[in-house]
Order: C-alpha cells, then sequence, then structure tokens
C-alpha cells in the first residue's frame, strides 16, 4: 500500500512510519521542512494549510493518515491555543480537500483526534457510543472548554469534507506510551527516577493511556478494516487514577517513594516546564468500546507490564546513547 501521513516528523508519526515501512509499504510523509530525514518514508514538503504539489501524493494513495497539529504540550497562551486550533482544523481541512479533488481518491482516512474530547469524570468511563462531550462540566477551569471546543471543530473539519468514497475514523487518541524523547513517558519516567513521581492534587483523576504497541497495531488494524467509520478511542481498556498510575511507574523503575504535589504546585511546575496543568489534572477516564467490538485484541492492556516493559525499553535506549 501506498500511505501518506501528514504531520509524520513528530514522536508518533515516527512510531507509525517505521511500522509501515518495515512491512513493507511505500511511506510519504508531509512536512513543512522537505530536508528531514523519516526512516522508512519519504518526505514532501507541505504547510499544512494550502493545497501544493503534494496533493499528487494523496491522489492514488491507499490511505492517509493525518496527525498534523501543533503541540499541546506548552503553556496555554492566547497565541499558542489559536495556533494549536487552525494547525489542526486547517491541516484537516486541507487534506479533506485533496481527497475531494483526488482523480482516485485513498479508501481509507484517518484522522488524528483527541480523547480530551470526552468530558471531566471519575465515576463514568466514557466510550463512543455513551461518552458525553466535555465543555460545559462544573467545577473545571472555564478555559479547559477551548481543548474540547478544538477537538470538536478538528473531526468537524474532516467530518464536512466532501469525500463520499473515502472512509473516515476520527482517532480519538489517549496518551500513548512510548519510550525516547518527545514522548510523554519520557517525562514521567524521568521524574519518577528522581523521586518525583507522586500522585497530584490527590491523584484522583483518571489518566488514560496507550501503549505505543498497542497504539501502532490499533492504527494498522483500521487501515485494513473496511467497516469501522467516525470516532473511535484509542485507549486502554483500563484507565486508572493517576495515584494508582504512577504507583505502577514507580514499581516498575524500582523507586519505594514518589513525593506527592498539590494543586498550586502542579501550577508551578507546569509553568517551569513551559506546560499546562489541563495535562495532569483533568479527570480523562476514556474506554475503546468500538475497538473492542470489532475484535481488536490489545497486547498491553494492564499499565503495571506496559510499565515494565517501557521501562527497560527506555533503560536500552539509555545505556545504547551513553556508549
Amino acid at each position: 500500500m501506498k500511505i501518506v501521513v501528514p504531520g509524520g516528523t513528530g514522536h508518533l508519526g515516527l512510531l507509525l512510519a517505521g511500522a509501515f515501512g518495515s512491512a513493507g509499504h511505500e511511506v510519504v510523509v508531509l512536512s513543512r521542512r522537505a530536508d528531514i530525514q523519516v526512516p522508512g518514508a519519504r518526505t514532501v514538503r507541505w504547510d499544512g494549510r494550502t493545497e501544493g504539489a503534494w496533493v499528487a501524493e494523496v491522489d492514488g494513495a491507499d490511505a492517509v493518515v493525518n496527525l498534523a497539529g501543533r503541540s499541546v504540550n506548552c503553556r496555554y497562551t492566547r497565541a499558542n491555543l489559536a495556533e494549536m486550533m487552525a494547525s489542526r482544523v486547517d491541516s484537516a481541512a486541507v487534506v479533506g480537500a485533496a481527497i475531494a479533488g483526488a482523480a482516485r481518491p485513498p479508501w481509507v482516512w484517518l484522522q488524528m483526534s483527541t480523547a480530551t474530547i470526552y468530558a471531566h469524570s471519575f465515576d463514568r468511563a466514557n466510550d463512543e457510543v455513551s461518552g458525553i462531550v466535555g465543555g460545559d462540566e462544573e467545577g473545571v477551569p472555564a478555559y479547559w472548554a477551548f481543548s474540547v471546543d478544538i477537538a470538536r471543530r478538528w473531526e468537524a473539519a474532516q467530518a464536512e469534507a466532501a469525500t463520499p468514497d473515502t472512509r473516515r475514523v476520527a482517532l480519538r487518541t489517549s496518551i500513548v506510551m512510548a519510550p525516547g524523547r518527545g514522548g510523554a513517558f519520557d517525562v514521567l519516567w524521568r521524574m519518577s527516577r528522581l523521586g518525583l513521581g507522586g500522585p497530584v492534587a490527590g491523584g484522583r483523576q483518571y489518566m488514560s493511556w496507550i501503549h505505543d504497541r498497542d497504539f501502532v497495531r490499533a492504527v494498522v488494524f483500521l487501515v485494513e478494516c473496511d467497516d469501522l467509520v467516525g470516532p473511535v478511542n484509542l485507549a486502554s481498556p483500563n484507565p486508572l487514577p493517576y495515584r494508582e498510575f504512577v504507583a505502577g511507574l514507580r514499581a516498575a523503575v524500582g523507586v519505594r517513594v514518589g513525593l506527592p504535589a498539590t494543586a498550586w504546585m502542579a501550577e508551578v511546575g507546569a509553568f517551569v516546564m513551559r506546560s499546562d496543568t489541563e495535562l495532569l489534572l483533568k479527570s480523562r477516564r476514556v474506554v475503546p468500546g468500538r475497538l473492542l467490538g470489532a475484535g481488536f485484541v490489545f497486547d498491553l492492556p494492564e499499565w503495571p507490564e506496559a510499565a515494565r516493559d517501557l521501562v527497560a525499553r527506555s533503560r536500552r535506549r539509555s545505556r545504547r546513547a551513553s556508549g
């Protein structure tokens, strides 16, 4: 197959390009920088907003997996929030336009979305059918609604595209746990090693996650199946409270104690790290109802086992890097 991956130079793009390339597929990554080399893929320049020569790569492709969008790991300033919105909505719209104008449109378009679209929830799990979309919850910071609005408009850009011959799936993705610089796991692993991996604000908030192996396998599954359309949650079937999540990670690391942090301490830490506390404090209790219903089987559905695998791989990478 020929698979086009807009925005494929980031952490998740490298995972997918490597997997597709290793399986013998032709992989074309669309990037704002044509000089970036992605192992197993060919890089073509685009700006993420306008049509150009890159649309020829979409015409005749078998699949498009659009990952484009500014990282959410930043301070939620007005400028950054606007760029988060524009980079997601504009890229989804222009990919839709390219597919709509193709003489031979791809038969499937997987569009990145986010599990953050669901409401902050402690007491109920959100699946694709009965899950509650957030934005108007009581007792949470009002600005959290902007993340939900980004997700709504991101998915709407795909849903509104005139692509009747292309199956469309919105990937409501939880936090992907993978070794290596640039990912959430790397930060959590390093904090645990320093004894800082304790519960935050009591740790009652739920953590939805997916192991990188299952993320890749789920995307491949969705490319190859022929009946799933619309939103699909990419998340382990076993989300867990943050206090249990960090305890499982500490056990895998071999650190017995993790210093807890209050909400205001988390605010200070997020400011220093140029991030935002919504990433830690919002309770994301998300489950993959449609994946499980379609017969997908997770390799690593339980966090303790997944954490042990990730820690072992991270240690091997660290030893190789140090020579």
